[in-house]
């Protein structure tokens, strides 16, 4: 007998062949051998365990198109109507297995068996279960690989349209045009400044090998030629003088050699990048190889006087530095990126504001950053403390800086203080001598160092290397990573704020200036074109949904119609009102006329909650507490005081109201011991706003309270299965879920990320939802837990609704466009195991990005577009399925669109329907009486995620300043503290 090759037919023998056929339809019978492979194109088990074999309806006069691979156990028969509904009259606990341990491996076992399975007719009729299976497999290349959801239809058509313009200007190249890509190695390696230096020196010197042109390079590795140098390896010595002292050439500073060494990577052309803009079938993935050289061409000529930061850049010319205090300056840029789009390739141009260290002397700068660090400090030579070191340590880390006491092209990296101060500081030379470092100075540099108390600059990470601060400077260009104070941040956000008109014309100004996309000759050299006019499109504007409100109050519902869709309580009663009758007040700070004030707030307050329909306790469990405000810096009695609180109320407080004089840091523990020790929900407001009690005021901390409370503010007055009945059914509930993941300080190398996903409980109207938070592995973006995390929501929801949920629509927020397969594969991949613990539960799942942080702008004339503006065509993708809506109004500066692209959708929404249900769902957040601009289960998720990371910021963490310096090992993920079983259910973080 011939041997059979391991993964062939033969090696599969031993297992039978399934039957496709007719028991009762008198389809015609097909015998398919089964197929055994090691990936898994289609990862669902089905659990309806019985002994016949799997039937698959046909119609007698389709076609047989090309198979498609769907995996089932052995024996197990795909569709069964009876068994299918058996689950539901039995009882939902049978549905539950047994909780799995939390790093069990849950998968299909070790031997799978597929078959082959045609594709069904669009206009069948199939039971859900087969229709299931259909829209899965619409979404499996022949590989088995998940691809991203195409666009259902040409656009959407509901709403009127509007003309607008958008801030994309179409590119147009010669697909037949050849890049040459070519490697640069240079040694020693320079700094990324200097290297494009020794590009432009080297092009001077060398225009015949070079074949007289002027390629772009990204300051790195990669250089890009519209014509093949004469060599595919070529060897250049470059004697360059580096500029040194801030920037200045000094006349008898000696050059250095540098090597460079080019070879020819590879020879790219347009041709599939005009076939990915123009082809419909998706056959052909982007060449981001091309792409990525094009964006490099746009960028050259910017970045020869421009900043560049990330795809940003930024130069004096659009208006100079601003000062912000603290040592940073503000400054603006353009960013510029090149996407693919309905209208073809398009250059995203947007004005940016980014903050700088200000380049200055150490001393100057740390007399901004650090209030003791006054003159009279200096003067009296005293020394810092611990704690003041710190600071300053903090202040500087990472911060780039040169010295000005000798000519040197060196740059230096501030990694920590020393221990000592700079007159206690001693070296040994390379002979052995001993020398102190005031000495080495003087008799080296005839400089007497002058602040002998303060420590010096550890500039090397392993070895001793000090440098006195006084002799030396900031480099200029360094964007400022450190957290903006909120004076900082107003100022930033003050430069950014531009209304419609002005930022249309910066934009407009950048395209056509001197230091744009189109300076220089390099996009001419490479056949590029870009135009100077925004792009021309036509949105249209979706109509608010009605409201409904409680039946108790005079207006019972209405249709936010005014032109910011906002609405009020004035007249109404909420949806449902919670019963508060076990409250406490309790005040950090303030004055003793502040204090005063906190009779009539609890009384005014609780006649507000009475007028929405909320029962509010007319008196507190315990007398009103006023507390020093450092009892938030200790934790221990903070924790004390809030415990005796709670067994006032026989250990069942139900709200703390805490009033405080100013924000405070211990904000974070405040929420932490009441949510994670205690067990009791908190709301925090200003004396500021008590002692001018607004209607408004009042109102807003009430509905936020019920909203906390488990109460509910409004409803959709028709709700979703009304308003998208082909999608939703009353008797069939979905679940909308979001996730968010938020990562530490830019300078935290330390901290854990922190994780959170949110479910709907309530169905049909689908405004109350539970939260589930992790942490996990330091910046990784990939949610690691959410397998436990759906499925504790899952559990909940089926706890709720004696039922579990037959949609799961997930709203994944944080996600760039480079992760969108990565996220695909692995997190579509954790809901359905979630799902496979629950016997025979398929439910259909939709997974959509929301994306915040884009460049994409509209405008519609001189004004911001209105509440309920959308775009799916012409600036959006060629052919995935992807949006931007403005659900929002725009009050100050430049509205900017939410992005949402559908990856993965087993419902089949149509862009109308999909578009409908987000902007609906924007009515529905809790906080406030207008549409959000982000939808509600990817913006709780983010709050409940901001939640999580307080619960790591201890205001008593200060001894972890210095494990934040150096990594010395395996980075061990701290787990977030288990919250009380009497908050975990509410609605806390909002």
């Amino acid at each position: 007998m011939e041997k059979a090759k391991k993964g062939s037919y033969k090696h599969v023998k031993k297992h039978s062949p399934l039957v496709v056929g007719a028991h009762q339809n008198g389809m015609p019978l097909m015998e398919i051998p089964p197929i055994i492979q090691n990936g898994y194109p289609y990862p669902y088990q089905y659990r309806y365990h019985q002994s016949c074999p799997a039937l698959l309806p046909l119609p007698l006069s389709l076609p047989l198109p090309p198979p498609l691979l769907v995996y089932v156990p052995p024996a197990a028969p795909l569709f069964h109507d009876n068994n299918l509904l058996k689950w539901r009259t039995n009882g939902q606990n049978c549905l539950r297995k047994q909780r799995p341990v939390q790093n069990q491996v849950l998968g299909p076992g070790p031997t799978e068996t597929r078959f082959n399975v045609l594709p069904l007719h669009q206009e069948l009729e199939l039971p859900q279960n087969q229709t299931n299976i259909q829209n899965r497999i619409s979404h499996l290349d022949l590989s088995g690989k998940e691809v991203v959801a195409t666009r259902p239809d040409s656009g959407g058509t509901e709403g009127p349209a509007i003309p607008l313009l958008a801030n994309h200007f179409l590119v147009q190249f010669d697909p037949s045009e050849r890049i040459f890509h070519y490697d640069v190695n240079i040694t020693p390696r320079p700094s990324k400044e200097t290297a494009r230096m020794i590009k432009h020196k080297l092009v001077e010197e060398n225009r015949d090998l070079l074949s007289g042109v002027m390629p772009v390079f990204d300051g790195r590795k990669n250089l890009y030629s519209p014509i093949e140098f004469q060599r595919d390896k070529l060897e250049f010595h470059i004697s360059l003088p580096i500029p040194t002292n801030g920037g200045k050439l000094m006349e008898t500073q000696k050059k250095r050699l540098f090597r460079v060494n080019i070879r020819l990577v590879s020879k790219l052309t347009g041709e599939n990048l005009n076939k990915y803009l123009k082809e419909k079938d998706g056959s052909i993935p982007l060449p981001q190889d091309y792409l990525h050289a094009l964006d490099i061409v746009l960028r050259e000529g910017p970045s020869e006087s421009c900043i560049s930061v990330g795809r940003s850049l930024y130069t004096c010319s659009m208006g100079g530095q601003r000062d912000i205090g603290g040592g940073v300056v503000g400054m603006r840029g353009f960013f510029q990126s090149l996407r693919p789009t309905q209208q073809g390739l398009s250059l995203n141009l947007d004005f940016s504001v980014a903050a700088f260290h200000e380049s200055i002397g150490i001393i100057p700068y740390l007399q901004k950053k650090c209030s003791f660090l006054t003159d009279d400090f200096l003067k009296k030579q005293r020394a810092l403390t611990e704690e003041e070191r710190k600071q300053v340590q903090s202040a500087l880390k990472n911060v780039k800086i040169f010295v000005r006491h000798r000519d040197t092209h060196q740059r230096f990296r501030v990694y920590s203080l020393t221990e000592g101060a700079t007159k206690d500081l001693k070296f040994w030379d390379r002979s052995g001598k001993e020398y102190k470092l005031v000495d080495y100075f003087r008799d080296q540099y005839n400089y007497e160092i002058e602040f002998k108390n303060l420590p010096c600059l550890q500039i090397s990470r392993s070895k001793p290397c000090y440098l006195p601060m006084e002799l030396c400077t900031i480099c200029e260009g360094q964007k400022f990573l450190g957290k903006l104070s909120d004076e900082q941040t107003a100022k930033i956000l003050k430069m950014n704020c531009q209304r419609p008109d002005e930022r249309k014309d910066i934009i407009n100004n950048v395209v056509k200036g001197a230091f744009g996309p189109a300076s220089g000759s390099y996009s001419n050299q490479f056949s590029l074109q870009i135009s100077k006019e925004m792009t021309q499109l036509v949105g249209r504007v979706l109509q608010p949904p009605k409201l409904k409100f409680g039946d108790t109050g005079h207006v019972r519902d209405m249709t936010p119609n005014r032109h910011d869709r906002q609405w009020n309580f004035l007249h109404s009663h909420v949806a449902e009102g919670s019963a508060i009758r076990r409250w406490a007040v309790i005040s950090f700070g303030g004055t003793g006329a502040q204090h005063a004030c906190i009779p009539t707030f609890i009384h005014q307050l609780s006649n507000r909650c009475e007028h929405l329909g909320i029962l509010l306790s007319k008196n507190t469990m315990v007398n009103p507490l006023f507390e020093n405000i450092q009892l938030l810096n200790n934790i221990t009695g903070l924790e004390t005081k809030l415990r005796k609180i709670n067994e006032a109320a026989n250990g069942n407080l139900q709200l703390l109201v805490c009033v405080m004089e100013r924000r405070h840091k211990g904000y974070a523990d405040l929420k932490r011991i009441a949510e994670t020790s205690i067990g009791v929900v908190t709301q925090c407001c200003l004396y500021q706003n008590l002692t001018k009690l607004t209607s408004q005021f009042l109102a807003n901390l009430a509905l936020k309270i019920n909203a906390k409370l488990g109460g509910c503010n409004m409803v959709l007055y028709n709700s979703l299965p009304h308003q998208i009945p082909r999608i939703f059914f009353d008797n069939q509930p979905a679940i909308f879920m979001g996730a968010d993941v938020t990562h530490p300080h830019p300078l935290d190398d330390v901290s854990p990320s922190i994780v959170a996903v949110v479910g709907s409980m309530n169905w049909p109207a689908s405004n109350r939802y539970i939260s589930r938070m992790r942490s996990q592995t330091h910046r990784q973006e990939i949610i690691e837990n959410l397998d436990l995390m759906v499925y504790e929501l899952l559990d909940e929801f089926l706890l709720e609704n004696k039922k579990l949920p037959s949609k799961i629509i997930f709203f994944r927020d944080g996600v760039s466009e480079t992760q969108f397969q990565k996220v695909l594969k692995e997190e579509l991949q954790a809901i359905r195991v979630a799902c496979k613990r629950f016997e025979g539960y398929q439910p259909l799942v939709t997974f959509t990005v929301v994306q915040k942080r884009h460049h994409t702008r509209l405008f519609h004339g001189d004004q911001n577009v209105p509440p309920g503006t959308v775009v799916d065509t012409v600036i959006t993708h060629p052919r995935e399925f992807d949006f931007y809506l403005c659900s929002h109004s725009g009050t100050k500066g430049t509205s900017r669109p939410t992005h949402y692209h559908v990856l993965w959708d087993e419902n089949r929404f149509r862009s109308d329907e999909m578009q409908k249900l987000v902007h609906c769902l924007c009515y529905t957040f809790v906080r406030c009486t207008k549409p959000v601009s982000l939808v509600p289960p990817a913006y709780y998720a983010h709050l409940a995620a901001y939640r999580g990371r307080l619960y790591l910021e201890r205001s008593d963490s200060g001894a972890c300043g210095k494990q934040m310096l150096y990594r010395s090992g395996p980075l061990q993920t701290a787990p977030l503290p288990q919250l009380q079983d009497t908050v975990k259910k509410l609605m806390f973080y909002c």
